[in-house]
């Protein structure tokens, strides 16, 4: 707490509804946001959506924590329906443990899809029976309460083996969803996915993949939703919780879905505009840098800075 209040101590200058808004990310959850903002408004003695990622009882927003997680399975949706497939019947490898590992699970698990891994920064657990609700309620107990280890999971369900200092990559998985951190996917790891007959990667971490592992993917022609595209579902439902708190309203569970899938779904179709290649097939980088560059140049040369 000391260390928040702090840190916003002089932060606050820098900051502001609109100015810069921060939200939180690997170590900064639910807890520091509140220590963070506590002392924001006890700075500048106002009440504003200057920090995303509130609790519900104080601005927060419904759908808030399990956004990117959703968003990235809602991005990859997105991708396999342009080759009329879908999550049902999948079995999907998800990487990490934390906020965007879980709700990634969720939804992945609602769509119709069988999870089977989950890790930290000691190992894996591979579950081939599948990470269900009442497994994936004990993961959420074990790591956002206890902050406990994956590889007690292995211990509570004997379903699941656990392998300490690995990454779930060399897991049989139809859809690989990494959640966890930069570069956890290596070229050789990519090419070990391919092989095992992975068909759609959808990045819920920030560039989980190294440029080998990317390489890799087109050289496979298989689906890839980069993380500024596929994970943006955060940044989006936090700017869902500023318009919430700038017009004094609580939307409800389902509309903030709702809203998160419809700005999923354009993302995607800005990245298949623009990412779209001669062979019908879409590069989805491409696709995501060129839509972003043409909206920033577009704003630039409109406000007569270029």
């Amino acid at each position: 707490m000391k260390f928040c209040q702090s840190f916003m101590t002089e932060l606050q200058r820098h900051v502001g509804q609109d100015t810069d808004v921060p939200a939180g990310d690997i170590g900064v959850g639910a807890r520091e946001i509140g220590f963070l903002f506590g002392q924001y408004k006890r700075l500048r003695n106002e009440f504003t959506g200057t920090l995303t990622g509130k609790g519900l009882d104080w601005g927060g927003s419904l759908i808030r924590p399990e956004a990117t997680g959703y968003g990235t399975c809602y991005f990859a949706q997105a991708m396999l329906a342009t080759r009329g497939d879908s999550f049902a019947g999948k079995t999907v490898a998800v990487s990490g443990s934390g906020n965007v590992a879980q709700y990634a699970v969720e939804k992945a698990t609602q769509l119709g899809a069988k999870v089977v891994t989950l890790s930290d920064s000691s190992g894996y657990i591979y579950d081939p029976d599948g990470i269900d609700p009442k497994k994936l309620e004990y993961v959420k107990e074990l790591k956002n309460i206890f902050r406990g280890r994956m590889s007690e999971y292995a211990e509570k369900y004997p379903s699941a083996e656990y392998f300490p200092g690995e990454r779930p990559w060399g897991v049989k998985c139809d859809i690989a969803l990494p959640c966890a951190t930069q570069n956890e996917i290596s070229g050789r790891e990519a090419e070990t996915l391919v092989s095992n007959g992975c068909i759609c990667v959808a990045e819920g971490a920030n560039m989980p993949s190294t440029p080998e592992a990317i390489d890799a993917y087109h050289r496979a022609g298989i689906l890839f939703g980069p993380g500024k595209a596929a994970n943006a579902g955060g940044v989006a439902v936090s700017g869902l919780e500023m318009t919430q708190n700038s017009i004094r309203l609580k939307w409800t569970r389902e509309e903030v879905d709702e809203k998160l899938q419809s700005i999923m779904s354009d993302i995607h179709d800005t990245c298949v505009k623009y990412g779209t290649q001669p062979d019908g097939t879409v590069n989805y980088v491409k696709g995501a840098n060129i839509g972003g560059f043409i909206k920033v140049a577009n704003a630039m040369l409109a406000e007569g800075i270029v």
